[in-house]
């Protein structure tokens, strides 16, 4: 976003989306109020020391865009999974050791076959007061499943049993297998042993939902006064590309264990001025995980030690549309994905330690250590390209433009692929640049030629990363193309129990999707941020996701 979108969620690793986006907007700063002294001074006794002033538990951020939605079923990118992930709660939360732990469910038992999950929902509320029940999460999973709803990430529900023929209408709702026995206990069914199945119950699309909010208003998940989450924060205030203000849960079932008062999020798209709001005190943090860092500052902020990077499993990647002249042709989506300089781009652009990317999966779930083609193979580009041409039929290539969304990060790689593109390739290639929220409904509807997304892991598995283009039409493809082997393999890792013949099956399946290329790999994500010190307690997952349950301010 986790994940999309960059699902779809930056420094220049996330640079605002992965499936991820971007924004504008200020927030002004919550300053401490003044210090006080009382008493006249005119005491020869000393007075008693006085106690240690509390620090006020706020902590203000900046997102690099506004969320398009605060929805859990149709959310697809990083800056609505974050704030989506601090207002619900799933059966699982990760935690800091990044394994899934109770959360809405106390307690679960799995069958031996490992196809049913009993859950005991713990008796909790949602943030309008209403208790949380195991029909709640019946009715989020199946309303992300109708295919009215239209959510893109539909298919993470898959793995429940009918899932996938409910939302491709070959099913009925009341055959997928999630049904709740009682009000505090929900039963799951599986398609197949899942391994990661209550790591996947963490993530946003399995969240439930409130019925009665989301039946009495389509515009529920938009608006502070009419969101209701159940989650450690809820929406106080939602200035539309202004600022937006979380605030703690009091109905939150972990409430306790919730330091915070309240996140202030600004909305400033300019990395420079973000960067400027942190210097000056009126931020707490700068970069990842919902903005970035401007690239020119990178090499300063690394030589003074203040900024941190961490690796994460994501891969920033160019969509191209397979239906759209000239990459409708292999050939030529080949040339112009072995033209790149990714080593250069890293070098003198991104600067924060990210690895080439010649493959899909990135390097915590690798398939193929030594990836699927060389970086900056020109000579067999240029031979691509001439091949392709002729098998078009043309002897010049149409217009071409390469969409991404507004950023000085994307603009600049974009900018520096595009000066390669023509140098290596002797292509001119036009940039054009959207607004995150319009720039991915283009995407989904196919105005684009060569757009860039990113992907963070949901979960951390290959599978993540291969399903996205399983289906020509499904919701996070965008690229138009379908290979009906890739299909049968990545079906035939499901059944797989043997874990190293699975992991086989996958590579296989990679390899497919890089002969094809329906998309261009170009680096594996780290996320760089700089934080006051004041600030503890933020978790960042190795996904890329960020939970604040435990942030506080010393």
């Amino acid at each position: 976003m986790k994940k999309n979108v960059f699902a779809l969620v930056s420094s220049l690793a996330v640079l605002g989306t992965a499936l991820a986006g971007c924004g504008g907007g200020q927030q002004a700063s919550n300053q401490p109020p003044a210090e006080q002294q009382s008493g006249n001074g005119q005491s020869q006794t000393p007075a008693a020391p006085a106690p240690a002033e509390k620090k006020p538990q706020v902590l203000r951020l900046n997102l690099h865009s506004e969320p398009p939605t605060a929805d859990p079923g149709l959310a697809e990118d990083t800056t609505s999974g974050a704030i989506i992930l601090a207002t619900f709660d799933g059966l699982t939360r990760i935690g800091a050791d990044d394994k899934p732990h109770e959360a809405a469910a106390e307690s679960w038992t799995v069958s031996d076959d490992k196809l049913t999950y009993t859950f005991k929902i713990r008796d909790h509320k949602w943030s309008n007061g209403d208790p949380v029940t195991a029909h709640d999460f019946e009715y989020a999973w199946k309303r992300a499943l109708d295919p009215k709803t239209a959510s893109n990430y539909a298919y993470q529900l898959y793995y429940i049993k009918n899932g996938e023929k409910a939302n491709k209408g070959e099913a009925k709702l009341d055959d997928v297998g999630v049904k709740a026995l009682d009000d505090k206990t929900l039963e799951v069914k599986l398609e197949n042993p899942t391994p990661f199945f209550l790591e996947l119950l963490a993530f946003r699309t399995y969240f439930p939902v409130n019925p009665k909010v989301v039946q009495g208003n389509d515009k529920w998940a938009g608006e502070a006064n009419t969101h209701v989450g159940n989650g450690p924060f809820k929406i106080e205030t939602w200035e539309h590309k202004s600022k937006l203000v979380l605030v703690k849960n009091d109905n939150y079932w972990d409430k306790d264990n919730v330091k915070l008062d309240r996140i202030e999020f600004a909305m400033v798209e300019d990395e420079n001025t973000e960067l400027s709001m942190f210097e000056n005190g009126e931020l707490d943090w700068a970069g990842s995980p919902t903005s970035s860092l401007p690239t020119d500052a990178i090499p300063a902020l690394k030589d003074s030690g203040k900024m941190v990077t961490k690796p994460i499993a994501g891969t920033y990647w160019y969509k191209f549309n397979t239906e759209k002249p000239p990459f409708n042709n292999v050939k030529i989506r080949k040339a112009f994905t072995y033209a790149i300089d990714r080593q250069g781009l890293i070098d003198n652009i991104l600067q924060t330690g990210q690895l080439p990317a010649t493959g899909a999966v990135p390097p915590s779930m690798v398939l193929n250590p030594n990836g699927y083609f060389k970086d900056k193979d020109i000579d067999t580009a240029k031979k691509l390209l001439e091949e392709g041409m002729k098998e078009l039929g043309i002897s010049k290539l149409p217009p071409i433009t390469l969409s991404y969304n507004t950023s000085e990060g994307h603009k600049k790689i974009a900018e520096a692929i595009q000066d390669q593109w023509k140098k290596n390739l002797g292509v001119e290639v036009k940039l054009e640049n959207k607004e995150w929220k319009v720039y991915l409904e283009d995407l989904h509807q196919g105005k684009f030629q060569i757009g860039r997304m990113g992907w963070l892991g949901d979960f951390n598995d290959p599978i993540n990363f291969l399903e996205l283009y399983k289906d020509k039409d499904g919701g996070n493809n965008d690229t138009r193309w379908e290979n009906p082997k890739f299909k049968e393999l990545l079906n035939q890792s499901a059944l797989e129990s043997d874990l190293d013949k699975r992991k086989k099956i996958l590579a296989d399946a990679e390899q497919v999707l890089m002969d094809d290329m329906p998309i261009m790999p170009i680096y594996f994500y780290t996320q760089s941020w700089v934080q006051d010190p004041k600030v503890k307690g933020v978790q960042m997952t190795g996904l890329g996701d960020v939970d604040w349950k435990t942030a506080y301010i010393e």
